[in-house]
């Protein structure tokens, strides 16, 4: 049998005051941007945070640095393991399978006594309190995705799904980005959507050509099936696709790709978001030895 590991203290269990937040860090430098994302949701949120994150993902440096940085700001960081099954089609690469788990397995990644989880991408800054949108109404849906934004006009040749395949495919339904999504996993399980979902999974997979964007292609390739809730748009923006006017009122700066510009995440957050370096800047104070600091 497949065995998830978790760890949750009491007091915490089915308290509806608590955010959870799912993260993924794959390499030294979403490491470091995932500790920006932590300060800047503790810096904007009011209620309790806790983390959850891949144990087998979390380097030796960011478990070490998470400690500190947990008990400064007083956030919460759980972990947990989910092994791969044995009948489901395995990924070649590590950065494909990291995006499998991203939606996967969410059914039996976290305790049964969580709600909601809110999966936020490493790479992105919080600007708002997340409480508006962890405990927005989805009308009954187990997924709310934000659909990609249509306002920066210069990118309208990138958008792919605006053409061939995908256009046929969605008839006029939206596709929405993966890189913050929230899930009700009462729903979730009450409905077996996540069987669902790795059964539509098994079917695609077998084409190696299918699922280019895993994390993101499944979920919108399974609509018909699985109706989407459309998130506000101004719960996440990225200068990839939404315009200027809008990032002043958005809840979350993501660093998501942007197929006209060849720049790194480090690069794209120093000239992006103002504030990231003096949060990047307060991170590393923190987390160096005494002597360094």
């Amino acid at each position: 049998m497949n065995k998830v590991e978790f760890s949750l203290a009491d007091e915490e269990k089915a308290n509806d005051n608590t955010i959870n937040i799912f993260s993924i860090a794959s390499g030294f430098n979403y490491e470091q941007l995932l500790r920006i994302m932590m300060l800047s949701a503790v810096k904007h949120t009011k209620h309790k945070l806790v983390f959850w994150l891949i144990d087998s993902l979390v380097s030796p440096d960011l478990r070490s640095s998470l400690d500190v940085l947990s008990k400064k700001y007083h956030f919460t960081v759980r972990f947990v393991h989910y092994k791969w099954p044995s009948w489901l089609n395995k990924q070649t690469s590590r950065m494909r399978t990291v995006w499998a788990y991203k939606v996967l397995f969410l059914d039996v990644l976290f305790p049964l006594d969580l709600k909601r989880i809110l999966f936020v991408d490493a790479d992105q800054v919080i600007r708002a309190d997340l409480y508006d949108l962890y405990s927005i109404d989805m009308k009954d849906h187990v997924y709310g995705f934000t659909a990609f934004c249509d306002s920066r006009k210069e990118a309208e040749g990138y958008r792919f799904w605006k053409t061939g395949y995908w256009k046929d495919f969605l008839q006029g339904r939206p596709y929405h980005i993966s890189a913050m999504f929230l899930v009700d996993l009462q729903r979730l399980r009450a409905t077996l959507t996540a069987d669902m979902l790795r059964g539509h999974y098994q079917i695609l997979s077998r084409d190696a050509e299918s699922l280019s964007n895993l994390d993101q292609d499944l979920p919108n390739h399974i609509q018909p099936r699985i109706p989407i809730f459309t998130l506000p748009k101004d719960g996440l923006w990225c200068e990839s696709w939404c315009s200027d006017e809008d990032k002043p009122k958005a809840k979350i700066i993501d660093l998501c790709s942007n197929p006209a510009r060849a720049e790194s995440k480090l690069d794209s957050a120093m000239r992006i978001i103002p504030e990231w370096r003096a949060l990047n800047e307060q991170v590393l104070r923190d987390i160096s030895p005494p002597e360094l600091a």
